[in-house]
């Protein structure tokens, strides 16, 4: 289940892209913060960094949670769909017996 950046669509690239934004941001308003304010970072540079944070941990929380959950989904699927083509199979081999066709 693992995908290259290629071959990602359109969505999740920017999904990617803005959580990794949030972050790098977050980390920089923190050091300019730090820089120019005396080596304080002010309440509202730490509401936007936990914000940014947040953010950025729900999207990457999100996408991982519900490609989970569809991996989950195919398996589950592909699993049932063996158990009754492989009852079918059975059936057909009791009512018509196996090697009808030797000669």
């Amino acid at each position: 289940m693992i995908k290259t950046w290629e071959s990602l669509g359109i969505k999740d690239r920017i999904q990617y892209g803005m959580a990794v934004l949030l972050i790098v941001s977050g980390i920089a308003a923190a050091f300019v913060s730090i820089i120019f304010n005396a080596y304080n970072i002010s309440a509202g540079v730490l509401i936007y960094i936990a914000q940014a944070f947040i953010t950025s941990g729900g999207i990457f929380g999100v996408s991982i949670y519900f490609k989970t959950k569809l991996g989950e989904f195919d398996t589950r699927a592909q699993s049932e769909i063996n158990e009754y083509s492989n009852k079918l199979i059975d059936y057909i081999d009791k009512k018509y017996g196996k090697g009808t066709n030797e000669n």
